[in-house]
This record gives structure tokens, sequence and C-alpha cells, in this order.
């Protein structure tokens, strides 16, 4: 769990998420933990995480549901973690039209 936190810590940085989706019946108080929405999460050295970028799903909470709904609860967090991130480094996303003529298309 140390190793995991640490590691989630580190890649809070980096322009990805975490998402966790729990199986089965087991105690999942430590993937909650992970997930940081009831604190901050901190690395075993008391760093924090620079932005929130773990979303955990039990899936015993969606047995009878859709699959979209599933779906949608485990997906819930992600834009708004691509947004962090471009906040962070200060960056704004291009549109559409910048995007396609910055590309080169091959013959």
């Amino acid at each position: 769990m140390a190793d995991t936190r640490e590691a989630i810590v580190h890649a809070s940085h980096l322009p990805m998420s975490v998402i966790i989706v729990g199986v089965g019946n087991a105690d999942f108080s430590d993937m909650q933990m992970l997930d940081g929405d009831d604190g901050i999460l901190r690395s075993p050295k008391g760093e924090p995480v620079l932005r929130d970028i773990v979303q955990f799903v039990p899936f015993r909470n969606f047995k009878h549901a859709s699959p979209a709904a599933l779906a949608k609860s485990v997906l819930a967090e992600v834009p708004n973690q691509v947004v962090d991130y471009y906040n962070g480094k200060r960056l704004n996303p291009k549109c559409m039209s910048e995007y396609e003529s910055s590309r080169t298309v091959a013959p």
C-alpha cells in the first residue's frame, strides 16, 4: 500500500488517470483512501498528490445496473482530471481547427 501511494503521488504529475474497479465483497477501504475523495492522498513521506487522479468504484454497487451506469461512474472524474492537468501546466487545449491545421498528412 505504501508503494502504491508513493506511485500515485508521483503519477499525479503526469497526464494520466488511475481507475480502480473493486470486484467481490472484500473490504475496499484502502481503495477508497487511494481515491482521495475524503481528503488529500499523501505518500508515506507526507508528500501530497498534485491533483486527484484516482477513481475507485466498487462493482457490487452496479451488479444490477446497466453497463452504461458503471461506465458513467468509472469515467466520471476523467474530464476534470484532464482539465486539471492542462491547467496545472498552463496549457490551453487546441480547438479542432488548430489541431487539424497542425497535422501533416503524408501522400
